[in-house]
């Protein structure tokens, strides 16, 4: 009997969107099995970072991993809008982690001084500048910035429409998107897998894991490991106000639709229908204090979503020993990895086999120590 595809994409998010886009791009016959909606989707709840400064703090590898996805970007967008018609808008002109007083500017310079003493950092570009220096970048400052880190490398996008554009894009390349499709159990049976939904089987000869903090359940279907430490994040968003912010930072960013997202926190909550209005006003105030206009704008929407986020907050990519042909991937930065996921994880499932050169730091052998770096180095 034939099976159905030679890929299964367990995840319709961004992550797993990217790398299915990318397996129908190769000529791959693919399926994504999706929850649908009914998901808690951080492709939905994300800041729409491209951000590499500060990444990989403890662990090199992702420093360079993130440098390469942040490079690869502009090829991306431009496929995407090739091929759809759909413009995602990707800004990459460098971005800001900006500092209020003189300590957290002392803090900075000395994270800054690590990631450049770091071993392996290669190709990593991060400066800290003085709030003079800042200020002719970014005019509209607040007298309490001190200054802040810049990465020319660091940019945003409207990630809503990457995600729309990820979809259509893998219509268009025959791929099959089958919502409703929780997947509630794995089996490897001869050459192919077959993946229980309940909706029905799918046989796939290969599966990937890229279900958000579901690959914790899914992955030891497979002979897999996937621990998960996800967090819970709140979004303020404002008004449109005139163009303003040329330049993202870490935690305020003006869209393509001139709206103002103010995002900066993390609790270790999983509940994500309701919101903590008491954290909403702390990111708030940083953000008028860093900007003093914002003060005068209404918020008109806010949020809260769980993200992804691996136990020590940096990529888990691996392949089964005892499943020959299953694969996990497991990221918090969608956005910022996204042609990384499209372009080289991808072509290597499609190949069947990862790239140790590329992603051999990221297995999930490193918990067994317990000794994980502890940190993404999102901000």
């Amino acid at each position: 009997m034939k099976r159905d595809y030679d890929v299964a994409v367990v995840g319709g998010g961004l992550l797993g969107s990217a790398i299915a886009w990318g397996l129908g791009r190769l000529g791959q016959r693919v399926a994504v099995l999706d929850e649908g909606d009914i998901a808690k989707r951080a492709s939905r709840a994300n800041f729409a970072l491209v951000w590499v400064q500060s990444k990989g703090l403890g662990m090199p590898a992702y420093t360079g991993w993130t440098v390469r996805g942040a490079k690869a970007w502009p090829q991306l967008a431009e496929e995407l809008k090739s091929q759809t018609a759909l413009d995602v808008v990707l800004q990459q002109n460098g971005g800001f982690h900006l500092t209020l007083g003189e300590a957290e500017y002392e803090q900075r310079t000395q994270l800054v001084a690590r990631m450049h003493n770091q071993a392996g950092a290669a190709d990593y570009q991060m400066e800290m500048l003085p709030a003079a220096e800042v200020k002719k970048m970014l005019p509209l400052i607040g007298p309490e910035v001190s200054g802040g880190s810049f990465c020319p490398y660091d940019g945003h996008v409207n990630s809503l429409r990457t995600f729309r554009a990820l979809h259509a894009g893998m219509k268009q390349f025959g791929v099959d998107y089958l919502p409703e499709r929780a997947v509630s159990a794995i089996m490897r049976e001869g050459d192919e897998f077959r993946l229980t939904t309940a909706l029905g089987e799918v046989h796939a000869a290969k599966v990937v894991l890229a279900a958000g903090n579901a690959n914790q359940t899914l992955a030891p279907m497979v002979g897999l490991s996937a621990p998960m430490g996800p967090t819970r994040g709140q979004i303020v968003v404002t008004e449109r106000t005139v163009p303003f912010l040329p330049h993202p930072l870490t935690t305020i960013r003006q869209t393509d639709e001139g709206t103002v997202m103010i995002g900066d926190s993390k609790e270790d909550e999983l509940d994500d229908r309701v919101q903590n209005f008491s954290v909403n006003a702390v990111m708030a105030d940083r953000a008028q204090r860093t900007f003093p206009h914002l003060a005068r704008l209404n918020v008109v929407r806010s949020w809260t979503g769980i993200r992804v986020m691996p136990k020590d907050g940096f990529p888990i990519y691996e392949q089964s020993e005892t499943h020959p042909g299953a694969f996990v991937a497991c990221c918090h930065s969608g956005v910022t990895l996204a042609a990384n996921h499209a372009f080289e994880i991808a072509r290597m499932v499609k190949d069947g086999a990862l790239d140790a050169e590329l992603v051999g730091a990221f297995t999930a052998s490193r918990f067994a120590s317990e000794t994980g770096a502890g940190g993404s180095g999102y901000y």
